[in-house]
């Protein structure tokens, strides 16, 4: 009977839209990256072409320079990818500490971040709907910059959804802001090589391992969970009861930060699954860029290590395996088996505890096996040129 509960939990509605929500988001997030690098290299491309036919010409000087592509990519340095744990600790604890005294400055903060994220989002979706009678030109809003009309009706839809999720509350327009979150870090945040990635994943596992297995010993409570399922006081219920509308201020709900993702089950009243941003979103950057690693051996025909061993033919399958697919599985096996333990100890568990080694450590041995270790490591986009004559 214990088994057949076990069993039926791993099958909840719940557990299943985690696993399926986590991995798409990964996924598109990931090839939304690599859109946008390629358009942005087509953009650079355009622009030198531009550049060789009026660079015998006068007219350069005359150039446009709001013309010029502008990098939305943020790249993640050894440093940064060092102190982002002690970071995010050092965050952790001021949201755990200081949360009553501060909780309209985050719920207002996690807003505004929130619409951002997913009016990018949203951006695709409007671009498409307006092709017709969509033109690029920019429309200037003043100080704010120049938007497109795509972008504007984008951002236009998330103003009203964090809108309707301030004054209702509902955990799927939660759930809907903090999948644009999820997918906006994962498109505009770049890992540069292996190194950074490892350092950033077990720097970021040991992290997530002490503020759940051990913070309970320094603060007699689970600090990460506390903060993740602490709701906050309503901004629109805070100013009403400052205006003395009692009725208004106390109907207001009070709001669970899109800091993760919430799925309840249709088969258990009042359980639910939830899943941290941190755990789709870390992972992510990591797939991305091997997903970049993928698309740029593809295009430039890479060559292998040359004092690689020669692989028996029994195990050339792996050549056959990209390093997305491989690392995709491990996530996904990795999340199973943080699921699994969940159920097992009835506690909630690191998830990058488990996701971690499942998708860094097949990615480390494949990419020893194929040969691109020494190159992923340290400069895995670098231009490799063929000689011009071979040595005989």
């Amino acid at each position: 009977m214990q088994a057949f509960e076990w069993a039926s939990a791993m099958v909840d509605s719940s557990r299943v839209s985690t696993f399926v929500i986590s991995i798409l988001l990964i996924v598109y997030g990931s090839f939304r990256s690599l859109n946008i690098e390629q358009e942005q290299k087509e953009k650079d491309r355009d622009k030198e072409r531009q550049v060789a036919v009026l660079s015998s010409s006068s007219l350069l000087a005359i150039l446009n320079p709001g013309s010029e592509g502008e990098n939305v990519m943020q790249t993640i340095s050894v440093w940064q990818a060092m102190c982002m744990p002690i970071g995010a600790s050092i965050s952790l604890l001021i949201m755990f500490l200081f949360f009553d005294s501060l909780q309209l400055v985050f719920a207002i903060c996690t807003a505004v971040l929130a619409m951002v994220a997913f009016a990018f989002l949203l951006l695709p979706m409007c671009q498409y709907l307006l092709r017709p009678c969509h033109s690029n030109n920019k429309v200037s809003f003043g100080f704010c910059g120049r938007f497109t009309s795509a972008e504007v009706l984008a951002s236009v839809l998330s103003f009203l959804i964090v809108c309707i999720w301030i004054m209702t509350g509902h955990w799927l327009l939660m759930d809907a802001l903090g999948m644009g979150l999820c997918v906006a870090l994962i498109a505009l945040v770049q890992l540069p090589n292996l190194k950074v990635s490892t350092l950033l994943l077990i720097g970021l596992l040991i992290y997530d391992v002490f503020w759940v297995f051990f913070s309970s010993y320094l603060f007699s409570t689970n600090v990460m969970v506390r903060v993740a399922t602490r709701p906050a006081e309503n901004p629109i219920g805070i100013i009403a009861k400052k205006l003395h509308l009692f009725s208004v201020g106390n109907s207001a709900p009070k709001l669970s930060l899109p800091g993760k993702l919430v799925f309840p089950s249709l088969q258990n009243s009042g359980h639910f699954s939830m899943l941290g941003l941190g755990d789709i979103v870390m992972p992510g950057l990591l797939l991305c860029f091997v997903l970049r690693f993928d698309s740029y051996k593809q295009t430039q025909s890479l060559p292998s290590d040359a004092n690689v061993t020669v692989l028996p033919t029994s195990i050339k399958y792996y050549h056959r395996i990209t390093y997305f697919q491989c690392s995709l599985v491990g996530y996904f096996l990795g999340l199973l088996t943080s699921t699994i333990s969940s159920e097992i100890f009835q506690a909630a568990q690191p998830a990058l505890l488990y996701l971690v080694p499942f998708t860094l450590g097949p990615l480390l041995l494949m990419a020893y096996l194929k040969g691109d270790l020494k190159r992923m490591w340290t400069e895995p986009f670098r231009t490799w040129t063929q000689p011009k004559y071979l040595e005989v």
